[in-house]
């Protein structure tokens, strides 16, 4: 048995492995905990050991076990790991066209995030070039659920109310957001929310409906409003030397399961979101729909075209130009 690339494991190509034997063990670091919110992850890893026959496995490692949410992509690009689930705007200076998937206010649902997420890794080189020259190729993204204000106070329920409080974000681009209605982004990780809601390093967590509830960020934060941003979550990554030790078989085995768990995940999403905002309610969190999305989307700046300035001035003008072009055409409405 010899140890390959970030952990991978090939038993001998020597034509004496038994029918149905471990040839491949892939290493997986995810940031999220084990639970619901993962099961088509969790879904697709076991889809693809079984159809392979017990010749691969792939050993997903939860809650940052093998790297926090801010080491994965380095972590998979070197090889020290097979493969990792990637969030873009926790490598925003890396990823510079992945992370437009995560600028807020061009999607409406997650629905169109995925096809738009899609149609750029499959139909616009800039995509799968950019991840070539990490060492990584994608698999298949997350759908999000809609995100929401969590907090211990119903202030979010205007627009006012937001002013000056201190709101969790990520990223180069949901902190713009949050600037436009005098709101004070802080960086925290998802799994940190709790505690900065206890110790009032934040005024408001902001995440998912699902992730309000994995995180129990409804105990210091019973009130939610929203939902203000859709975008898409991580993307699942493996390693490209990893992936050419593949047989051609497997691969094929990777490629299918990967589509098959893209097209279940969207009404997934969508189905446990909801389930997660009932179970909320009933656990006594009060969830407030806002009236004041257009508005803040109105006074936000363009932030699809601040993306492609920003590229331009790095040498990327004309690829940028063509991402934003199309994303309005595939959103408009």
């Amino acid at each position: 048995m010899a140890s390959l690339a970030g952990g991978i494991v090939l038993v001998a190509a020597t034509g004496l492995i038994p029918a149905g034997a471990q040839e491949f063990q892939l290493n997986w670091g995810h940031y999220l905990p084990n639970g619901p919110f993962v099961e088509v992850e969790q879904g697709f890893a076991d889809a693809v050991e079984e159809r392979s026959g017990g010749r691969v496995k792939i050993n997903v490692v939860y809650a940052g076990g093998l790297g926090a949410g801010n080491e994965l992509l380095t972590l998979t690009s070197r090889g020290a790991i097979d493969m990792g689930a990637i969030v873009p705007g926790y490598f925003a200076d890396q990823l510079l066209f992945a992370k437009a998937l995560q600028i807020p206010f061009i999607f409406d649902s997650p629905a169109e995030a995925i096809e738009v997420a899609d149609y750029s890794f499959k139909e616009i080189p800039a995509f799968a070039e950019e991840l070539k020259g990490l060492n990584v190729r994608r698999l298949f993204h997350q759908p999000l659920g809609s995100y929401y204000t969590v907090g211990p106070s119903d202030e979010c329920k205007t627009i006012e109310g937001l002013a000056g409080k201190k709101i969790r974000t990520f990223g180069s681009d949901i902190p713009k957001m949050m600037t436009t209605v005098n709101a004070v982004p802080v960086t925290v990780a998802p799994g940190d929310q709790y505690e900065a809601l206890e110790r009032g390093t934040l005024d408001y967590g902001y995440v998912n409906l699902g992730h309000t509830e994995t995180y129990r960020l409804q105990e210091p934060g019973p009130f939610l409003c929203g939902p203000s941003l859709t975008m898409v979550g991580h993307m699942i990554v493996i390693n490209e030397d990893a992936w050419q030790r593949l047989p051609e078989d497997i691969r094929m085995i990777f490629e299918e399961e990967a589509a098959k768990a893209s097209a279940r995940y969207v009404d997934w999403v969508n189905n446990t979101e909801a389930e997660a905002g009932a179970r909320l309610a009933a656990a006594g969190a009060t969830i407030i729909p806002i009236d004041y999305l257009e508005a803040w989307k109105a006074a936000t700046p363009d932030l699809l075209r601040q993306w492609a300035e920003e590229l331009d001035d790095r040498g990327k003008g004309p690829e940028a130009a063509e991402v934003a072009a199309k994303w309005r055409e595939l959103t408009a409405d």
